[in-house]
């Protein structure tokens, strides 16, 4: 059993590589990298302050020869040090809630279903989520299912919907997810910026062949992207 344990993770680690979070092709994915970095950064000097105290203090006050039973002297208060230990979290939360809720409005407006989240050069993209599939209707009509072609260095707004229960879009290298509901238009905006393939995803459990709410979202160049819309 123990033999089969390595290569099961290795395989299922694997399994997860074409979707990659921390690998932003667009303006909004950009945004939520940075938060993410921000976040990681912020925790790990925490950890590494505390490693730090955690190892000094257990050297400092380990158990020495011949002191196994002395009670060690009562210390005082120091104001000082619980001023610091109070004011540093206070700093740190500050130093993240002030980036995070700028980004927060600024991805409120993307995703606002009101006009003012609109921008006049955007391509607008309709989308609808139902058991098991997407289907993605463009301005001049055409429609495509799991297959979701786009220009790229082009704004595009989604006016998603689902026909049946809720899902949630997402293509993690592009954007952050977002809620489809029946019977209500969610919309989000985003500006891909390189050329390729990415994968979309349901990332909320719809039923029982929620692994089928799968899609590929192609960014190719103005004039394929053109010549494209033109085909039957």
């Amino acid at each position: 059993m123990k033999k089969l344990f390595w290569p099961f993770v290795v395989i299922a680690f694997l399994s997860g590589c074409q979707m990659r979070v921390l690998n932003p092709k667009s303006d909004t994915a950009d945004t939520l990298t940075n938060l993410i970095y921000l976040s990681f950064g912020i925790m790990m000097l925490v950890l590494i302050v505390v490693f730090v105290l955690f190892v000094y203090f257990l050297r400092k006050f380990r158990e020495r020869k011949g002191t196994k039973f002395d009670v060690p002297a009562d210390e005082k208060e120091n104001k000082w040090l619980e001023i610091t230990w109070t004011v540093i979290p206070i700093l740190l939360l500050a130093i993240l809630a002030v980036p995070t809720v700028k980004a927060t409005y600024d991805l409120t407006s993307k995703v606002s279903g009101s006009a003012e989240g609109s921008k006049d050069n955007a391509m607008i993209v309709e989308v609808v989520g139902q058991q098991f599939n997407w289907k993605f209707t463009y301005e001049n009509g055409k429609e495509s299912y799991d297959e979701l072609i786009l220009p790229v260095d082009q704004v595009v707004e989604f006016r998603l919907t689902s026909n049946d229960v809720i899902h949630s879009f997402w293509v993690p290298n592009l954007s952050g997810k977002i809620d489809v509901l029946p019977g209500e238009e969610t919309r989000l905006s985003f500006e891909p910026r390189e050329e390729g393939m990415y994968q979309g995803k349901c990332a909320e459990f719809c039923g029982a062949e929620h692994t089928l709410m799968r899609f590929e979202t192609k960014v190719i160049s103005q004039e394929a992207f053109e010549s494209w819309m033109q085909e039957e």
